[in-house]
């Protein structure tokens, strides 16, 4: 087992940020995309060679995204249409996650066997989250899918923002 951290920064207009080990180690970085179309999240190893691409399809109704690993797209992330909780489905790789979506408290599984699960951290600066690895050959799997669903929740948040000024 391994966990991972990721803590995005307040304010940071073009979306960098790091995947941290136990040991507070560097080991994936993220940037996203700024002001481009379409929404495009890059995610690096240590040596600077991208791993893996989070990208938000363009004209969709629902927000989904494209999880490509290693120039394969392997996953498809939907938000579905529910009148009062977030949900999602994935399609892909036997991907399926049960728990509490919204408030980033989740367990994922592949072929029903658990591969990791996914806690939002509370009273930090920034949106910070704990991965926990159960399965190190899906480890690049689950950094993209809080990515994604990270990302649905912040242009939530801003769209909330904007309409409430």
């Amino acid at each position: 087992m391994k966990k991972l951290y990721m803590k995005q920064k307040v304010l940071s207009l073009n979306s960098k940020f790091t995947v941290k080990n136990e040991a507070e180690e560097d080991v994936y970085r993220v940037e996203g995309s700024f002001l481009r179309i379409p929404k495009k999240f890059s995610i690096t190893n240590q040596q600077q060679q991208e791993v893996a691409a989070v990208t938000k399809k363009v004209f969709s109704f629902l927000p989904r995204f494209f999880v490509e690993v290693e120039g394969q797209e392997v996953l498809t992330i939907k938000k579905e249409f529910s009148f009062f909780k977030a949900k999602y489905s994935i399609e892909g790789h036997g991907i399926e996650v049960s728990g509490n979506w919204w408030d980033m408290n989740f367990e994922v599984y592949q072929n029903r066997t658990c591969i990791g699960s996914i806690r939002q951290k509370w009273f930090s600066w920034g949106d910070s989250y704990e991965i926990e690895v159960l399965d190190e050959a899906m480890e690049i799997i689950l950094v993209a899918i809080v990515v994604a669903i990270d990302c649905v929740k912040a242009d939530e948040r801003a769209a909330a923002a904007s309409t409430s000024v």
